[in-house]
């Protein structure tokens, strides 16, 4: 048995629909379908490559390669359990062995993209526990909060936060996890309420500060040379929500090598820390012209030409 964490399309869609008919489910562009449809990995990533994402970057071969992945996933599970955030509630069920249904639709937000979704029947989703209590986000350790929810369309749990998962909806006993050192450090301290910023929330506003000091410093002023404009001409109240929702477009994968993002407070390898990244390095902050990579990526790309360093990084991964 597996455990993922689950969205349901951009901006999460198809969860009324998915909560109501018991199914998961995920979707791909019409054109994109048929090359899934005919088992051509291949030409499913070329025609994925040719295009934009709705936030308009444009696919590395890996990205393109984990989007053919994700309706295999969704139209193979069974006897898997599936977990998924809704506000402040927290939704699971099982799939089951039932075949996928394939349906043609018009997305309802953004560009409204011809899509084809593929819904998985499940059990009906419960948001209590097999012992009949609340699932409640608030409720939850901060530790457990860390990887309890994706931005991106799916996650598999690893073995030890899988276990804890399967802990947590069978109503068990979650101390073993809740006693280690490394989860009391986790802990809110007691007293009054506070606020415990994930370690998404932390990259996302670590990365938007990075900027606008960037911006600021980078004025035109001559010091031992001419430095760039960069300004930041996202309004202030959009630039972190727009952050977010490249890092879900991006799948939680870095927009370049496709390697999965880490986040502050929750890094193990500081490389791998997301970084924001202009995609043409003589333009500004702006929409369409940003893309979150690892932070080795964004030092190896530097100021040099995106196009040309996404050839180089599909060159490497054909090797």
């Amino acid at each position: 048995m597996k455990v993922f964490i689950a969205n349901f399309g951009r901006e999460n869609y198809a969860w009324p629909d998915c909560l109501q008919r018991g199914t998961i489910a995920t979707m791909n562009h019409v054109e994109a379908y048929f090359f899934w449809d005919a088992g051509d990995r291949e030409g499913y990533i070329q025609n994925r490559m040719k295009g934009k994402t709705a936030w308009g970057s444009e696919p590395t071969r890996p990205v393109a390669s984990r989007w053919y992945n994700l309706m295999s996933i969704i139209s193979e599970t069974r006897g898997d359990i599936w977990i998924h955030r809704e506000k402040d509630q927290m939704w699971w069920t099982i799939s089951t062995d039932a075949p996928p249904i394939f349906e043609r639709l018009t997305e309802p937000v953004g560009d409204k993209r011809d899509m084809i979704i593929c819904h998985k029947p499940c059990k009906p989703w419960a948001n209590v526990n097999r012992r009949g209590n609340r699932l409640e986000w608030n409720g939850l350790h901060a530790r457990a909060k860390e990887f309890l929810f994706t931005e991106s369309t799916l996650q598999q749990l690893n073995d030890d936060n899988a276990d804890y998962a399967l802990a947590l909806i069978n109503g068990d006993d979650l101390s073993p996890w809740h006693n280690r050192l490394e989860w009391k450090g986790k802990a809110a301290k007691k007293g009054a309420p506070v606020k415990i910023f994930s370690p998404l929330e932390m990259a996302i506003a670590r990365m938007a500060m990075t900027a606008r000091n960037t911006a600021l410093f980078s004025n035109g002023q001559v010091v031992e040379r001419t430095v760039k404009n960069k300004d930041v001409l996202i309004p202030e109240k959009d630039f972190e929500p727009y952050i977010a929702r490249l890092i879900s477009e991006q799948g939680g994968n870095c927009g370049l090598s496709g390697l999965p993002l880490q986040f502050d407070g929750a890094c193990t390898d500081s490389e791998m820390l997301c970084s924001l990244d202009r995609i043409d390095s003589d333009k500004h902050y702006e929409y369409r012209n940003l893309q979150v990579v690892c932070k080795f990526i964004n030092r190896w790309k530097g100021a040099g030409d995106n196009g040309e360093f996404k050839r180089l990084l599909n060159r490497l991964a054909e090797a």
